[in-house]
């Protein structure tokens, strides 16, 4: 039995209940975190970040369209982001509509919104630890996926 045939026995309505509230989740951490000033936008952008200040990156977002999966360069970087963000702790997810994601976080409303949103941070904005229910509920979500080999869970962004 391979690993896939082993997580494709999971109950459906289980796992369908768990990815749309992350989703959920993910949509409340991001809208907060950009109420917040805490977001970085942009593969160049995070990993600047990761370099100078990785223990205040409490979150990380992957995300890329079918299109951009033939992308090898953009495929790099996320697997070298995904790698510095295992070795640091830093939860990580993907997903896969990079337009959903420009619309939650209102890229191209205003002058100076970020282009790029094939990895979004999430930082602490400060010493004291941030405590957002979205975030507490993405790192369960996370550590879930991970006890069953799933280190970069994928979410589905609400509608």
């Amino acid at each position: 039995m391979t690993l896939e045939e082993v997580r494709g026995q999971d109950t459906v309505p289980e796992s369908t209940a768990r990815m749309q509230g992350a989703g959920k989740a993910l949509h409340e951490l991001l809208l907060s975190a950009q109420r917040q000033g805490c977001l970085t936008a942009g593969v160049y952008e995070s990993a600047k970040v990761l370099n100078v200040d990785p223990d205040n990156v409490t979150f990380c977002v992957l995300a890329a369209d079918e299109e951009d999966e033939g992308d090898i360069a953009l495929q790099i970087h996320f697997t070298l982001i995904q790698a510095f963000c295992c070795e640091n702790d830093i939860d990580i997810v993907r997903v896969g509509d990079v337009q959903r994601l420009a619309a939650i976080v209102g890229a191209g409303e205003e002058a100076g919104a970020p282009g790029d949103l094939h990895c979004i941070l999430i930082s602490n904005p400060n010493e004291d630890a941030w405590k957002d229910p979205a975030l507490e509920k993405l790192s369960l979500f996370c550590e879930e996926s991970r006890s069953v080999n799933d280190w970069v869970p994928s979410i589905t962004l609400p509608e």
